[in-house]
C-alpha cells in the first residue's frame, strides 16, 4: 500500500534567506523565515493545497492540540470533511463552493489567529470587511453564518472549547435598514413579450427549455436534466417529471412536476432518443448551429471551389483551433450555460433590432408563480410549485395589485 502524503514543511532556502514549501513539486516562497508573514503565508498554501480536490484526498493531517490550533489549521479539517459531506451522486454540491468563497476573507484577515481566541469582536470585523467590500446585506448574513458553522463543527470535534461557539452565537446578522450594507434585489417577474423576442434567436434545444420552464414553473437546474426515463406518460393529458436531482432533495423531499398539453408538445421533437438520455444536448445544438452556417455560407457562389481554396480554408480552421482550445460540448446544459445561451439570444435580438428587455431564465418560474397565484389562489400556486409551505410561495409568487386597487374603488 502507497503511503499518504503528509502536509509539507516549512522549510529554509539557504541562498536567499526566505522561508519556503514545496508543494506538488512548485517552491513557494514565503518571504523572510522565522517571520510571521512567512508563516500566515505557509498556513495559507497549505489552505490552498487542501481546498484542492486531489490534495484534499490524499491529506494526513497533522495532530494539533486545541490550544495550538490556528483558524487556518481549523479550515482545512473543515474542508477536508465539507469535501466528503457536500456531495450529491458523487459531485460536489454548490454548498461547498459557498463555502470556500465564505472562508475566503476569513482565511486572509484571521488565518495564523488562534481559532480559540476567534470572538464576536472579530466576527463582527469580517462583517465590517465584507460591507466595505460592498456586499449585500444578505449576501454577509449567509457567510457569517457558514463561518459560525465551521467552529460549530470544531467544537463537535473536540478541536475547540464549546465557548468559542457560544460567543460567537451571540453576534446577530445584519438587520434590514440597519447597516451601510446595500440590498440585495428579489428575483421579478419578466414580460413575456420579452421572453417570445428572444426564441427565434436561440437554438430549438434553448427555445424549448426556455417554454418547458415558463409553462412549468421548473426550476433552471430542473429543466436542464430531463430525461424520457423521468417522465410518466401513463396519463395521456397529464404526465408527471420527476427530476433526477432538484433543490430539497437532501431533505428528503419528493419533487413531482405537472406537464399539460403544451408542453408535451415541446417536447415531443426530443423524445426519439434513448430513455436515460437528456432531452436537451449542446452538442446537438452546435451541430445544427454548424450547418447552418456552412449552408448560409456564400449561397450565390457559382464558381468552382478549387483544391488550393480548400487546402488554405483547413490551413485556416487548424491555426483558429492551435490558438483556441475550446473545451468539448458536454452532453446536457447545465445552469450556466442555459443562463448563456439565453443572454446570446438577447444580444442577437438586439442586433437585429428587437427591443428587448434583460431577463434570466430564474424568472420565469416567478412569473409562472404569480400568474398562478392570481388565477387560481396561493393554495394552487403551492401545490404547483412543489412547495411544502405557503409562505415559501408567497416569496415567489407576488401579490395581486389588482385586488388591492379593485378593494380601495369599492370601499376605500
Amino acid at each position: 500500500m502507497s503511503r499518504r502524503p503528509s502536509v509539507p514543511s516549512y522549510g529554509l532556502h539557504k541562498a536567499s534567506g526566505q522561508a519556503r514549501v514545496i508543494i506538488g513539486g512548485r517552491t513557494i516562497y514565503l518571504g523572510k523565515y522565522g517571520s510571521a508573514e512567512s508563516h500566515e503565508r505557509y498556513a495559507r498554501e497549505v489552505a490552498r493545497m487542501a481546498a484542492a480536490p486531489q490534495a484534499r484526498s490524499n491529506l494526513k493531517l497533522p495532530d494539533v492540540a486545541g490550544a495550538d490550533l490556528s483558524v487556518d489549521e481549523l479550515l482545512l479539517r473543515y474542508l477536508q470533511w465539507a469535501d466528503t459531506y457536500y456531495r450529491w451522486n458523487g459531485k460536489r454540491t454548490k454548498e461547498f463552493r459557498s463555502t470556500v468563497e465564505a472562508l475566503r476573507l476569513l482565511r486572509q484577515l484571521y488565518g495564523s489567529t488562534p481559532a480559540n481566541e476567534f470572538g464576536p469582536r472579530a466576527l463582527k470585523t469580517l462583517q465590517a470587511a465584507s460591507i466595505e467590500k460592498g456586499w449585500c446585506r444578505r449576501t454577509i448574513n449567509m457567510r457569517t453564518n457558514r463561518i459560525r458553522r465551521v467552529f460549530k463543527w470544531g467544537v463537535s470535534e473536540e478541536l475547540l472549547p464549546p465557548s468559542v461557539f457560544h460567543a460567537l452565537s451571540t453576534v446577530s446578522g445584519l438587520q434590514y435598514g440597519r447597516s451601510a450594507a446595500p440590498e440585495s434585489q428579489p428575483t421579478q417577474t419578466v414580460d413575456l413579450a420579452d421572453v417570445e423576442a428572444v426564441l427565434p434567436y436561440v437554438s430549438v434545444q434553448v427555445a424549448a427549455m426556455i417554454q418547458l420552464q415558463y409553462h412549468g414553473a421548473m426550476r433552471p437546474a430542473e429543466v436542464t436534466i430531463m430525461r424520457r426515463c423521468d417522465i410518466d406518460m401513463s396519463d395521456p393529458d397529464n404526465w408527471v417529471y420527476r427530476p433526477a436531482a432538484f433543490k430539497t432533495q437532501y431533505l428528503g423531499d419528493e419533487r413531482e412536476i405537472y406537464l399539460g398539453k403544451r408542453c408535451q408538445a415541446f417536447l415531443q421533437p426530443f423524445l426519439d432518443r434513448p430513455a436515460d438520455v437528456y432531452l436537451f444536448s449542446p452538442q446537438e445544438a452546435e451541430a445544427e448551429r454548424n450547418e447552418k452556417r456552412h449552408l448560409d455560407r456564400d449561397p450565390n457562389r457559382t464558381t468552382k471551389v478549387y483544391p488550393c481554396e480548400l487546402r488554405q480554408r483547413e490551413k485556416r480552421k487548424q491555426a483558429a483551433e492551435a490558438r483556441t482550445v475550446k473545451r468539448p460540448k458536454r452532453n446536457y446544459y447545465d445552469v450556466d450555460s442555459y443562463r448563456h445561451a439565453v443572454k446570446y439570444g438577447i444580444r442577437q435580438a438586439r442586433t437585429h433590432g428587437v427591443e428587448v428587455k434583460a431577463w434570466c431564465p430564474r424568472q420565469l418560474r416567478h412569473t409562472m408563480a404569480t400568474r398562478v397565484r392570481q388565477e387560481l389562489g396561493l393554495e394552487a400556486a403551492q401545490v404547483f410549485l412543489g412547495h411544502s409551505e405557503c409562505a415559501v410561495t408567497q416569496v415567489y409568487a407576488m401579490r395581486d395589485r389588482r385586488l388591492g386597487l379593485e378593494v380601495a374603488r369599492k370601499l376605500g
